[in-house]
């Protein structure tokens, strides 16, 4: 089949590389002409295991394109995929629908015979319906069906999420367009991956209501971590085991400093939205939000606390900005509110990422970054280990510990073990666990 897939940024690219990789032929158009450039050089514009050789791949076997000019795309097209980005909108957590809106009407005047336009941008209830509007007002005589395919791929896992789905939810009652999606979804069939039919409106609000149960699941073991640390009592323990409950499970039940990326902040706010305009407020997730915002600021606090109270003149090393390991994407990461709440409290942060340098240089301001972890940790009071990327779970300890001032270490992912720490010499803090 033929696919016309609206932007190249980590839905789009890695969607349509995917779909080609299914043997079809994806063209990914993008208005910014030097990302396009960059694609058709090889170039990858973020950081994801594998997505580099993929495009190489298909590129190479004449399955994958990018244009920067969608006409010719998506004319010969059966699907086009809408994939641009929703931000949350200033001032009122709103998703922001001006980009598929543009989209729309973009594809509309291009549109020629039956084609199912399809929405992979998280986006609010009724947006499908907007995107029938805009399509009927431009080309009153079009032959659509528009469907809703929400996209669920985790940053750093994502080519094995679109590969090896839990479920695909699609949402349209029109047997042509089912039609459709169950040809370009073909290959999971061998996995026997659920395909889920449902009305459009439903299938945007499954997206939604997925990411929030996430969210609010995560803030709940970050509170029972809190109450650990003032009882004596393990999270890790803990976590184990509620996890073990098949009603429970044992995802998103790792304690930490507080939930980040580009979905769950966003999407938690805009379903508060969609349900407050509805009447229909969800107070759990309001709550949720709350919560998580505040535990990323209380987290200078808890350094501040490791350090007697006193961060004013200490250098405290950073390990890890990006708002979780394999990943370059550093949108709403608890790194950006913890290190310049030390730097207000008079540290000074020196800080180390394999993967999220070039984006923290733009939105940290005086921090000393270094080119690995023990360049972080020279002459620091402190280390801090926020991210827990892989190269930080098999640290040299006795090579750290001559290089810092003071053996002190917070360990913000319980990525280590108390006890081993200890014998370590190292002091050593986490999250709900006792501090040694």
């Amino acid at each position: 089949m033929h696919v016309a897939m609206i932007g190249t940024g980590y839905v789009g690219l890695v969607s349509g590389a995917c779909f080609a990789d299914f043997g079809h032929i994806v063209t990914c158009i993008d208005k910014d002409a030097g990302k396009i450039e960059r694609l058709k050089s090889g170039g990858i514009p973020i950081f994801e295991p594998g997505l580099e050789n993929l495009v190489a791949q298909n590129v190479k076997a004449g399955r994958l394109f990018f244009a920067t000019d969608a006409a010719e795309a998506v004319k010969g097209a059966d699907a086009v995929f809408i994939a641009v980005g929703t931000p949350s909108r200033r001032g009122d957590g709103h998703a922001d629908l001006s980009y598929v809106h543009a989209a729309a009407e973009e594809v509309a005047g291009l549109l020629d015979g039956f084609t199912v336009i399809v929405t992979k941008s998280t986006v609010p209830v009724g947006t499908g319906d907007e995107i029938e509007a805009i399509i009927k007002r431009v080309r009153p005589d079009a032959d659509v069906a528009v469907v809703s395919n929400p996209e669920f791929l985790r940053e750093g896992a994502a080519i094995e999420d679109f590969k090896r789905p839990d479920r695909v939810v699609v949402g349209t009652v029109d047997p042509r367009a089912q039609a459709v999606i169950r040809e370009l979804y073909r290959p999971l069939y061998l996995n026997e991956t659920p395909i889920l039919f449902t009305s459009r409106r439903t299938s945007e609000l499954i997206k939604y209501a997925a990411n929030a149960f996430l969210a609010m699941k995560i803030t709940f073991i970050n509170e029972i971590a809190d109450l650990c640390e003032a009882v004596d009592a393990d999270v890790q323990q803990v976590a184990r085991g509620i996890g073990l409950d098949n009603r429970i499970g044992n995802k998103f039940l790792h304690a930490g400093p507080g939930y980040g990326g580009s979905c769950f902040p966003k999407d938690t706010l805009a379903l508060v939205r969609t349900a407050r305009d509805a009447g229909s407020p969800v107070e759990l997730i309001e709550t949720t939000v709350k919560v998580n915002d505040a535990r990323k600021k209380a987290m200078a606090a808890k350094i501040d606390k490791a350090l007697d109270g006193d961060l004013k003149g200490k250098t405290i090393g950073v390990l890890g900005l990006t708002f979780k390991p394999n990943t370059d994407d550093m949108r709403d990461a608890p790194s950006l509110d913890i290190v310049p709440a030390l730097q207000a409290r008079g540290a000074k942060v020196q800080a180390f990422d394999p993967e999220g340098l070039h984006e923290a240089r733009q939105l940290l301001r005086d921090v000393d970054f270094k080119d690995d972890p023990y360049g972080v940790a020279e002459n620091a009071d402190a280390l801090v280990l926020i991210t827990e990327w892989d190269q930080f779970r098999a640290l040299d300890l006795d090579r750290i510990k001559l290089l810092m001032k003071r053996p002190l270490m917070i360990d913000l992912r319980n990525v280590y073990k108390p006890e081993d720490m200890r014998a370590r010499g190292f002091a050593y803090a986490s999250i709900g666990r006792a501090t040694v």
